[in-house]
């Protein structure tokens, strides 16, 4: 045995294979894992970090400017 090696029980642990990623936008790739398949909610390809999407900084915008005008901090000019 090696510097640095350990021996690992036989017959305890779970065997790695190929797992098919499948995220909720459509996209699929391939990762190791002890399982099959795996279904998650976001990716790199749809999730707002990644893509640069600046949507919800737009929305968020809008709420607070909604909230302001309802309570009356910013008055409306028509």
């Amino acid at each position: 045995m090696a510097e640095g090696e350990k021996n690992m029980k036989k017959g305890i642990h779970p065997e790695f294979v190929d797992t098919k990623v499948i995220c909720a936008c459509g996209n699929t790739f391939v990762v190791k894992s002890n399982k099959e398949e795996l279904h998650v909610e976001t990716c790199d390809k749809c999730h707002p970090f990644y893509t640069g999407s600046k949507d919800n900084a737009k929305s968020r915008a809008g709420r607070v400017d909604k909230f302001n005008r309802k309570y009356g901090f910013v008055k409306d000019e028509k």
